[in-house]
């Protein structure tokens, strides 16, 4: 006789993450009376535990690489790990994938990344995963923030100051006389009347403008370059870009729920779904990475955007626990 199906509820995969992550620091844990009881109390705490153990074992790849890119985000972690005696469930080898997965398995259930808290503790507005959110200034200006973005806002002494943490915000902006500027990472965006982006890079940022003009410097006292409608200039490292012309309505369509590409990395349209996708999403193949895309996706539903790319590039998904997705 076949047994029932039994799935897990969400609140029961946490628990049984905090569970497996309590018994990996203290082994003890797992002859516990507190843990059997759990674990018997109902038939699904079995089978979410067993799911927690296996992602333990299938992200070990993953977080080994995901060890690797934040480093220095994880290096308080690591220390403190490397002086856990060792247990059934740790070997000295593997302290780094343990502790990544630590983080990646129980910091993206509960909606937080270790590199984010303290650009969250310095924001004045901060959105989720998927989330999408209009925000009026003080000013009237108007301000959208694309999802998983932070802004720091300070509007004093005759000046209106946004600084932009992480993500994207697009600006519409009211003329008042005083001067608006946003900032990202050394560079800023003066405003001389437009509807823009601002989009945090890697050392540096992006600035997309879909009517008006701005000028752009990459470093403070550094000679502002134009920008008008339909042109992007992105800077890094204190250096300016080229100009580029796009179709920016395209390419700022994620205000309306969409995201539009022409032959970009596959690596790039990861990074962007990422931002709606309640976890993470881990690329490890650098060719697959490489490899570029076209297609236009609804913002939110990037699994099935997911689904579609791998029928034509030829790769297969994996989600586990609904919020550890890895592809290859």
């Amino acid at each position: 006789m076949t047994r029932p199906s039994i799935t897990p509820t969400a609140e029961q995969e946490q628990a049984a993450l905090h569970w497996l992550s309590q018994i990996n620091e203290q082994p003890a844990l797992g002859e516990s009376a507190a843990f059997k009881r759990w674990l018997l109390a109902d038939p699904a705490h079995a089978q979410a535990y067993a799911q927690a153990q296996a992602l333990w074992r299938l992200t070990e790849g993953p977080a080994r690489h995901l060890a690797g890119q934040e480093a220095q985000t994880l290096q308080h972690y690591l220390q403190t790990m490397d002086q856990a005696k060792s247990g059934r469930y740790w070997r000295r080898g593997g302290v780094c994938a343990a502790v990544a997965c630590l983080v990646l398995a129980l910091g993206t259930l509960a909606g937080w990344h270790p590199a984010y808290w303290l650009q969250d503790l310095q924001a004045d507005h901060v959105t989720a995963a998927g989330q999408v959110q209009q925000i009026t200034l003080a000013d009237q200006s108007r301000m959208t923030l694309d999802a998983g973005s932070a802004v720091a806002v300070e509007f004093s002494h005759g000046q209106r100051q946004v600084r932009v943490l992480r993500g994207a915000a697009f600006f519409q902006v009211t003329h008042t006389g005083e001067p608006f500027v946003v900032e990202a990472g050394e560079g800023a965006v003066h405003v001389l009347g437009t509807q823009f982006e601002g989009r945090r890079e890697a050392a540096g940022a992006q600035v997309t403008v879909l009517s008006g003009r701005v000028g752009v410097n990459a470093v403070s006292g550094q000679a502002q370059q134009l920008l008008q409608s339909g042109q992007r200039l992105s800077y890094h490292d204190t250096q300016l870009g080229s100009v580029k012309t796009v179709d920016s309505e395209a390419q700022l369509a994620w205000r309306q729920g969409w995201l539009n590409y022409y032959q970009v990395p596959l690596s790039v349209v990861i990074d962007d779904l990422a931002r709606y996708y309640p976890g993470r999403i881990l690329l490890l193949d650098g060719a697959l990475a490489r490899r570029t895309v076209s297609g236009s996706f609804p913002a939110d539903q990037p699994l099935a955007a997911l689904d579609s790319l791998g029928a034509v590039l030829g790769f297969s998904r994996h989600t586990l626990l609904g919020r550890v997705t890895v592809i290859r």
